[in-house]
């Protein structure tokens, strides 16, 4: 592992990289137990990539996840997974604009196909368990999905 000194951050200790048995290759913040802690980029072993926020070693605050199928997401994260506001891009184009819960679609939102159409009628509305439940009008969480994917992609350019 190769350390350097962190500025100060709530709860890092060390900034450093560290490449783990399997091929996985982390460069970050680490906290004093040694776990991934405040801003970090780890490429998994299947070329999984992520950028952002950890905490206590999870995917933690805003960040940005690409799979080797060319799916992604930007957004929130809450204890490892996609939590809060986001964008999620299927590999065909297909993408989810609006509210996730631990891991699934679950919330208000919009769909939008890879022709830039939303479906008739228009799928916007609330979502359970990645499931169209019911129309509904969601404007303002579509734009802070977007702002807040906006600033995800911005932080890791950083």
């Amino acid at each position: 592992m190769h350390e350097f000194l962190a500025e100060s951050r709530a709860g890092v200790v060390k900034y450093g990289s560290y490449k783990y048995e399997d091929g996985t290759q982390y460069v970050g913040d680490w906290n004093d137990k040694g776990q991934k802690h405040g801003m970090g980029h780890l490429v998994l072993a299947d070329s999984t990539r992520y950028d952002g926020g950890f905490e206590a070693g999870l995917f933690n605050g805003l960040g940005v996840i690409s799979f080797p199928d060319g799916a992604r997401y930007e957004g929130e994260f809450m204890q490892g997974w996609f939590h809060g506001h986001g964008i999620f891009w299927r590999n065909d184009n297909m993408r989810f604009e609006g509210e996730f819960r631990g891991g699934r679609i679950w919330g208000h939102g919009l769909v939008t196909y890879a022709d830039g159409s939303n479906g008739f009628p228009r799928n916007e509305g609330f979502f359970q368990d990645c499931r169209f439940m019911r129309k509904t009008r969601c404007p303002q969480v579509i734009q802070r999905a977007q702002k807040v994917a906006h600033i995800a992609r911005a932080q890791m350019d950083q």
